[in-house]
């Protein structure tokens, strides 16, 4: 099963979808599935994951009637409040939804750096293995410092790291990422998304090349097991169409293994979130 292991469904809200700037005003708009669906089968995917872009649970709700009414979608990463007295309350009726899959917690804007290590997220992040949940680790790479303590804290938790942690591309800044990267990478219940790299570059000169030596460096820490291709459609539509986007990454894993490719294009994001 081929699939995008990362992307967003919205109707469009200029408050609460406040992030989005006047630089990405392209996106300032409804994306629903039967926007996707096409897509997908264009480029020869079978499903791909939502994954939250609000944080609340009425969003659950929405993802939830989204994918109860359209196959395609294999599995949906929400949002609770990891810090809440009654996580476990929300953990328990979250389970009863086969298709939420993880959760994730926008850490990237956070004013506090290192929030992932407080004792009350972390007491919320050590109760989603009781649930069999993913949890899916949103940062800058200001943040990366603080995830091997993180993830080491929870050994039997399964991670995976979204955009590839958001490297300055644009700036072709790498050496210090790189290095944190690596870090993270010893830690093997850790994944990685290639995905999001396009909204780190100049979004209107970019070129392939410019990815490189990124992808280089995931695939040297992480391996071609705990790495999945993501789309971050429709946030991607800012510097590049979705075939531009898959594109950057199937070049680069063309003269890879046809094992290596279906694993990278479906295979590891299938066992990683139990899809069905």
């Amino acid at each position: 099963m081929r699939i995008d292991s990362h992307q967003h469904f919205w109707q469009y809200d200029p408050v609460r979808e406040s992030w989005i700037t006047d630089e990405m005003r392209v996106i300032r708009r409804d994306f629903m599935p039967h926007d996707l669906e096409p897509v997908l089968q264009q480029n020869g995917l079978d499903g791909c994951v939502v994954v939250q872009s609000d944080q609340s649970e009425e969003h659950n709700d929405f993802l939830l009637e989204l994918a109860n009414n359209n196959a395609f979608i294999k599995g949906i990463v929400g949002w609770v409040d990891l810090r809440a007295e009654d996580i476990h309350d929300r953990l328990r009726h979250y389970k009863q939804f086969e298709s939420i899959k993880g959760f994730r917690h926008v850490l990237q804007g956070e004013e506090d750096r290192s929030l992932m290590l407080r004792p009350a997220f972390m007491k919320g992040i050590a109760a989603l293995k009781d649930f069999g949940f993913t949890y899916d680790i949103l940062i800058f790479p200001d943040q990366l410092q603080y995830i091997p303590e993180f993830v080491a804290a929870h050994p039997d938790q399964k991670f995976v790291i979204d955009h590839i942690a958001k490297p300055y591309i644009k700036d072709k800044k790498i050496e210090e990422w790189k290095r944190d990267m690596q870090a993270v990478a010893k830690h093997k219940n850790v994944y990685c998304k290639i995905s999001g790299m396009v909204t780190e570059a100049d979004f209107k000169n970019w070129k392939k090349e410019d990815f490189t030596p990124y992808i280089d460096a995931v695939v040297e820490a992480f391996g071609t097991s705990r790495i999945m291709f993501g789309s971050d459609w429709p946030v991607c539509l800012v510097a590049a169409s979705y075939e531009e986007m898959i594109g950057i990454v199937k070049e680069y894993f063309a003269s890879f293994s046809a094992d290596e490719q279906e694993k990278i294009f479906g295979g590891n994001a299938q066992q990683f979130y139990n899809l069905k």
